[in-house]
């Protein structure tokens, strides 16, 4: 194993408080909750997390592109502490706080487009099922617009405008009816077999020909959910024009909803993935890194949109908490006060420059693509085949357990590298190199 200076394993990995914990997990929780690998978290800071056992590592996955300021920012941890201190709760549903006001202003500083009007939840799944209803309160339309393989959430609603994984809705239908899915533009695995920039959006033209003209009437539709760029569906980047082309749908009255839970907050370099292509939707999702790791989730919609609502229509108990309005007011004081999209960009860049290397060099990197520090690594038993490596993709997220690095999947055979907006250089070095060691072993024990 390689001399590292942030990654600390004792390479018997789960230690006995980690197995522990795993046993006591299995035997009283829900067993809907799929697991990467036996992380047990005691402690982290920044861009390092400590396990139960003492053991060390470089987090390439920050909950799942939550942490967007790293763990325990000290910015946050006193907004935090100093709420705390005040209340904790008094239901924003049915009374008022000073401070949803002042974030609410803050979010429509950085968010382009019209203005907009905020709803506040606890969850990127709750946003998304307030956009829903709100879309068809709105539009008095019942039909809503999906793409394959995106992952909006699991409760009814949201989970019936995801398409990622079969596991995700069974045993849940019949699901919200009147929901569409249609292809999403994945250049990698056209489903079409063209290849970009030649195939001229055949993509877009597809959903008119096969989708509009046969049987989606088009005036019977309220809404168009979709994620800037996939997440769970595998980080696939759209071509740069896709959703411009789109637009067409919001001549005929459709709501363009975008979906961005993962993409949003600084996590493409941009404050929202969408600004890479050209298009300001009516709707936005946000959650994740909003509030730095606190449960806080928020609807932002057109008032126009917005003010179709009337008083009772919709609501939540625990949105808008206090403590997660002050998390998500310090989170975009950290974001603007040590520029998180600009180093989001420079070390995106620094990442996939590494990561695009690192495709020339070996035959199981079949992909790579990102914008920002939202970066996907899609593993293959072959590029010439494509065959998606899923077996070597979870081997090479439990070798790079093992060595110190939490990296973890998206769709079937694919790596994100979801990093802090603030890692620092040696960090996210150290972690591209354990990165490549796991890479190389895998490439050579295939014969690749």
């Amino acid at each position: 194993m390689q001399t590292t200076k942030f990654a600390k394993v004792n390479g018997a990995l789960p230690g006995a408080k980690a197995a522990s914990v795993v046993a006591k997990t299995s035997k009283y929780i829900s067993p809907s909750f799929a697991r990467f690998y036996p992380l047990v978290v005691e402690s982290a800071h920044g861009s390092l997390v400590k396990d139960v056992d003492g053991n060390q590592f470089i987090d390439f996955a920050s909950g799942i592109a939550v942490l967007s300021t790293g763990s325990t920012h000290p910015m946050v941890v006193e907004a935090v502490r100093r709420q705390s201190e005040k209340f904790i709760h008094f239901s924003y549903t049915d009374f008022y706080y000073e401070n949803v006001v002042e974030l609410t202003e803050d979010l429509l500083s950085l968010v382009p487009g019209p203005t907009k009007m905020a709803y506040y939840g606890n969850s990127g799944a709750e946003a998304v099922e307030a956009a829903m209803k709100l879309t068809r309160n709105y539009r008095k339309r019942p039909i809503f617009l999906a793409h394959t393989g995106a992952f909006h959430g699991r409760t009814m609603g949201a989970v019936s405008l995801t398409a990622s994984k079969p596991m995700q809705r069974r045993g849940a239908f019949p699901l919200v009816p009147e929901t569409v899915h249609f292809p999403y533009p994945y250049c990698y695995r056209c489903p079409w077999k063209q290849t970009f920039p030649e195939c001229d959006y055949y993509c877009v033209d597809y959903f008119k020909e096969q989708y509009l003209e046969k049987f989606v009437p088009i005036d019977d539709v309220a809404a168009y959910f979709f994620e800037p760029i996939q997440g769970e569906g595998g980080y696939v980047v759209p071509p740069p024009e896709y959703f411009r082309k789109m637009a067409f749908l919001r001549k005929e009255g459709i709501v363009m909803v975008s979906d961005e839970i993962q993409t949003g907050v600084g996590r493409t370099g941009k404050f929202l993935g969408i600004e890479h292509f050209g298009l300001d939707p009516d709707v936005v999702t946000l959650a994740k890194g909003i509030a730095s790791g606190l449960p806080l989730s928020v609807m932002l919609a057109n008032s126009e949109i917005m003010m179709s609502w009337k008083a009772g229509q919709h609501g939540s108990t625990f949105g808008a908490n206090p403590v997660a309005v002050e998390a998500a007011l310090a989170t975009l004081k950290v974001i603007r006060s040590e520029n998180l999209l600009g180093n989001a960009r420079k070390q995106g860049a620094r990442a996939l420059k590494r990561l695009q290397e690192m495709k020339e060099k070996y035959e199981i990197v079949g992909d790579v693509r990102g914008l920002g520090l939202f970066i996907g690594v899609e593993i293959v038993k072959s590029k010439r085949t494509k065959e998606r490596g899923e077996d070597e993709a979870k081997e090479l997220i439990d070798y790079c357990f093992h060595q110190g690095l939490l990296a973890i999947t998206a769709g079937r055979n694919v790596v994100r590298i979801v990093p802090p907006l603030n890692i620092p250089d040696e960090v996210l070095d150290e972690g591209l190199d354990i990165l490549e060691d796991g890479i190389a072993r895998i490439n050579h024990d295939v014969g690749a």
